[in-house]
């Protein structure tokens, strides 16, 4: 993989965008919908601008998490180099399920620790569901993921082209499972995730409190664990999560405060 980041961004982004135009699921859904402007800020953000903002702070909370490893251990999680000295192919593979296995991990607590609800329900609030959609995070989500994925990720000491790869490859599937397209992967659903498997996850009323379908890449972790739920055929009645029609529609609020409890939600 060649080229810098922003640069596969703009690709995985291009290809749901075209198959969303060729083959798309609810063919009557609007293109141009209701808070489609909000959902280009936080792709724009999101997509671009936060790893810049935040790449010192990920620098900062990096070297602080190499001294505390170094200090219990007595070397630097890098030096262990769990995958340095094999093929490429097997480096992407490795780290790919040992990466997206932790994204499902702290999606699950996204969905269960509170705290960290009051920011995850950011990207709840989707009533339409397109590909530029999965870019509809909260920048403190983002914070969270990057900073507990990084001792156990820096443990494998992979090469920076096998971190570049992953990184797309999430991405791509976390666009492809937003998009308006009809497709479930057949028996390989088992396997990995689809648009048709993570619309339930946006279910308004799920029939669990904590929601289901949890996986990015790999949907085998929800089938393992039991977190799943793919009824063929079938789509949800409505999308986003309970009172979320009282939810502040205003982006100032969800960037900035949406851990604050507003009168509406007192009243809720």
């Amino acid at each position: 993989m060649h080229g810098p980041y922003w640069y596969w961004v703009i690709i995985v982004s291009l290809i749901p965008f075209v198959l969303e135009r060729v083959m798309p699921w609810r063919p009557d859904q609007e293109t141009v919908r209701p808070q489609l402007s909000q959902d280009i800020f936080w792709f724009l953000f999101n997509g671009f601008a936060a790893a810049f903002i935040f790449k010192g702070l990920y620098g900062w909370t990096g070297f602080h998490l190499d001294r505390f490893y170094l200090s219990v251990t007595g070397y630097t999680p890098q030096t262990l180099g769990m995958v340095r000295d094999l093929p490429f192919v097997a480096q992407v593979l490795i780290y790919l399920l040992c990466a997206d296995f932790l994204d499902w991990c702290i999606h699950n607590l996204l969905h269960r620790v509170s705290a960290l609800w009051l920011f995850h329900r950011v990207h709840h609030t989707i009533h339409i569901m397109d590909w530029i959609g999965n870019y509809r995070v909260h920048w403190v989500e983002t914070i969270v993921y990057n900073v507990l994925k990084y001792l156990p990720l820096a443990l494998f000491g992979a090469d920076g082209k096998v971190i570049l790869t992953v990184a797309i490859i999430s991405n791509l599937f976390g666009n492809l499972n937003h998009a308006n397209i009809n497709f479930s992967r057949g028996p390989l659903r088992y396997v990995f995730n689809s648009p048709c498997m993570h619309i339930w996850h946006h279910d308004r009323k799920p029939p669990v409190p904590a929601g289901y379908n949890f996986g990015i890449v790999f949907s085998m972790w929800d089938w393992i664990f039991d977190t799943a739920y793919f009824p063929l055929g079938e789509v949800p009645e409505s999308l986003g999560f309970s009172n979320d029609r009282m939810y502040p529609k205003n982006l100032v609020f969800r960037f900035f405060t949406p851990f604050l409890k507003t009168p509406r939600d007192r009243t809720a």
